[in-house]
């Protein structure tokens, strides 16, 4: 009896050959033993019998054009693989190779079915959606050779930040759609300024995706997806509600090209939500059957891309600064400044600015130096294992204020700086009203005084998003008029006469009538005030 089979034990081991029908033939152990991992690398010819078997096949598929496996199997698969492969057929075993990081459970542990350290698929299947898991996965880190763990709230977030918004778009689209009437056409012609940047931006989309998936990088093409979604939903389409709400043909033909062709790129990343949004469109088979996309099928503008983003970048900074003074986005403010060497480029884009963080002017200026001041930072444990006892010059040098920008590096002391040497910050002159746009291009100051009349007109757009909520409450048709009551306080009231025309329009109302007796919907207003409004379908 053998209780270890490891040498020499198991060298004495043997047994009668199965496959010999006489009988007479023994099985013994093979005296040398190789690492088994080289079986592993005999898999590409060994999974057809060659060179027994299928020769042309395996001369047609060989190398393969990618292997795809965690990290440790640097070592084990893929070196054995390259190590029989130039032994053998003197060339590699694979042409591109995709080495993904180890999942962790929420404990930072590595996933363990023992240790149950992470979400049960089918519960976050059946909660999430099995897209909203593949998501989370294909816009790791992981998909870079980093770790991650599994979290439900990493789920949760694919979920919000991708899906939500592809699925809102197109619940808007097929909402105002049928509320018109208007059956889309895919077209690439419209000139108005919003869909010619949209239009642009999904050319560039096509053509990033395209790119980093031939690269195989498919995070990449995630987060290309994500940052386009960004812009079709919180520009694009908020951008354009009111020609929707007209029924504007050009809007609704261009949105439904570019999220058919939205749907094609994000096929392979959520091909379940994909699907059922292309074919809710479309009325066709599967988004899975058609071709991938082509970015020429879109016209490209890549400066009105560029200084579109731009302006959506001075607004992100805009409003956080009202959002820090806690001033509303309905309120409006009389001024914004924005101090930018692309000035001029931004110049066309003024009234769309001015309207998206709702203030009376927008000025634009290139002089930097007016409105802020470049801060140069030495880090000293960089630099100074290249300029040893120098790097006092230097940082004396840049104390002093003494420094310059050649070429775009700073130069103090006669030594120019390199990247990760030194930090540049742009500081804005008045802090408290100002903010920097990413990467030092410029800065942006708001003007927070706030006047009577700002004040009226920020609450009658206030009542104005009570009235939209009380017409949702009430199940009206985006397109009903209706007849509207408002019991509001004597400030609310006057601010409501004073922009009657206006409230009325914005809310469909063919009446408006001010009626301390109105019981209907009540919301807030303004700091916190209370406002009832009645709204019934016009007769």
């Amino acid at each position: 009896e053998v209780t270890d089979l490891h040498r020499p034990y198991v060298d004495e081991l043997t047994r009668p050959n199965p496959d010999d029908p006489t009988g007479q033939s023994t099985m013994r152990r093979v005296p040398e033993v190789l690492d088994c991992w080289f079986e592993s690398g005999s898999m590409p010819f060994a999974q057809v019998h060659y060179p027994f078997e299928n020769k042309d096949w395996f001369e047609h598929h060989y190398p393969g054009d990618f292997i795809v496996e965690y990290i440790g199997q640097t070592r084990g698969w893929f070196y054995t693989m390259h190590v029989l492969a130039t032994a053998l057929f003197d060339r590699p075993a694979f042409r591109n190779c995709l080495s993904h990081g180890i999942l962790q459970g929420a404990d930072g542990r590595k996933m363990s079915k023992s240790l149950r350290n992470y979400p049960d698929v089918y519960e976050v299947f059946d909660s999430y959606g099995s897209d909203a898991m593949r998501w989370m996965l294909m816009s790791s880190p992981v998909l870079r050779g980093g770790d991650m763990p599994v979290t439900e709230v990493a789920i949760r977030d694919s979920v919000r930040q991708v899906l939500l918004p592809a699925w809102n778009v197109w619940y808007f689209f097929s909402l105002y759609a049928n509320a018109a009437g208007h059956e889309a056409r895919l077209r690439t012609d419209s000139t108005h300024l919003l869909d010619r940047y949209i239009l642009a931006k999904t050319s560039e989309l096509v053509s990033d995706t395209t790119r980093q998936l031939d690269e195989y990088d498919i995070s990449g093409a995630a987060a290309s997806v994500r940052a386009y979604l960004d812009a079709l939903t919180n520009w694009y389409v908020r951008r354009s509600r009111d020609r929707f709400w007209a029924g504007d043909a050009d809007a609704f033909d261009t949105l439904a090209t570019v999220l058919e062709t939205l749907c094609r790129v994000m096929a392979p990343l959520a091909p379940l939500t994909a699907e059922e949004i292309w074919r809710g469109l479309t009325g066709e088979r599967s988004v899975h059957l058609t071709d991938w996309p082509d970015a020429g099928a879109f016209p490209a503008d890549h400066e009105l891309v560029a200084s579109m983003d731009a302006i959506r970048e001075v607004a992100s900074a805009a409003l956080s600064l009202r959002k820090a003074r806690a001033l509303r986005v309905r309120l409006p403010l009389a001024r914004l400044t924005v101090a930018t060497p692309a000035a001029d480029a931004l110049r066309p884009f003024a009234d769309l600015l001015a309207d998206e963080v709702n203030v009376k002017d927008v000025r634009l200026s290139a002089d930097l130096a007016a409105y802020s001041q470049q801060i140069l930072t030495v880090v000293p444990r960089a630099l100074g294992p290249r300029l040893g006892k120098q790097v006092q010059l230097v940082i004396k040098a840049v104390k002093a204020g003494d420094w310059q920008l050649v070429d775009g590096a700073p130069v103090a002391a006669g030594v120019t700086l390199r990247e990760g040497e030194y930090e540049l910050k742009l500081v804005a002159a008045d802090a408290e009203n100002s903010a920097p746009l990413p990467a030092g291009r410029g800065v942006v100051l708001l003007d927070t005084e706030v006047t009577p009349e700002l004040a009226a007109e920020g609450l009658a757009r206030d009542l104005i998003r009570v009235v939209q909520q009380a017409r949702r409450d009430a199940g009206l048709d985006v397109s009903d008029r209706i007849a509207l009551r408002v019991a509001a306080p004597p400030a609310v009231a006057a601010a409501v006469e004073v922009h009657r025309d206006f409230v009325a329009a914005e809310t469909l109302a063919t009446s408006l009538s001010l009626d301390e007796a109105a019981i209907g919907f009540s919301g807030e207003v303004g700091d916190g005030e209370t406002v009832t409004v009645a709204v019934t379908r016009a007769v």
